[in-house]
């Protein structure tokens, strides 16, 4: 091998140290990347905050929390069993209107001794249709319906869940509460048929 060839061998070899050297001080592994990627990312983030402040600011606000009316609606001495009540809840306005019963057995949500008295919405909640008027008792069953649009029943012992017909969601619970003698309608479980929300904006009569 000529002095020449020998020198360019060495001269390559050298460089080729060199770029590996420099290499093996900047190249990262993997974890490194990553972690490095992470933190850049980050500062970046709070660079752009600085930056351009009130671009990316939550700003704290109080949450809205509006409560059921609590609303007397009717006396325990008064009811007799499976004999029910409409009542008004949460107010008077379109689609409020409510059976309240004492069915003689427990039921879910039931209020008193038996746990027996439970207040249900009177339109059914498929299509609205008129369920005042359809209580009733079959065998160990209390059933509110059928629905004269679809046939729709509900359990009454079971928070109104679905039994028959057209309808998918549970007939709207009224909740109740008694104090002495006193029943005491305090919130709703469900939505009520032909509203968006159950509490209506208070309206100013003229």
């Amino acid at each position: 091998m000529s002095d020449s060839m020998i020198n360019d061998t060495t001269v390559k070899k050298s460089r080729e140290d060199q770029t590996a050297g420099e290499h093996g001080k900047c190249m990262l592994n993997r974890r490194q990347f990553l972690m490095y990627s992470g933190a850049t990312a980050a500062t970046a983030s709070t660079v752009s905050l600085s930056l351009f402040p009130g671009t990316a600011k939550a700003a704290q606000a109080k949450a809205r929390v509006v409560g059921y009316p609590r609303k007397l609606v009717g006396k325990l001495s008064e009811l007799k069993d499976n004999v029910p009540l409409l009542i008004n809840y949460p107010d008077n306005g379109k689609n409020s209107f409510a059976t309240m019963v004492k069915t003689g057995v427990k039921c879910g949500g039931g209020v008193g001794t038996g746990r027996d008295l439970v207040a249900f919405s009177a339109l059914c909640t498929h299509q609205g249709g008129p369920l005042v008027g359809k209580y009733k008792v079959v065998d160990e069953h209390r059933i509110m319906g059928s629905c004269p649009l679809h046939l729709s029943t509900y359990d009454v012992t079971r928070h109104g869940i679905i039994i028959s017909g057209q309808a998918y969601e549970s007939l709207p619970q009224v909740l109740l509460e008694l104090d002495g003698d006193e029943i005491y309608a305090v919130g709703m479980m469900g939505l009520i048929y032909g509203r968006n929300q159950n509490l209506m904006p208070e309206t100013t009569e003229s």
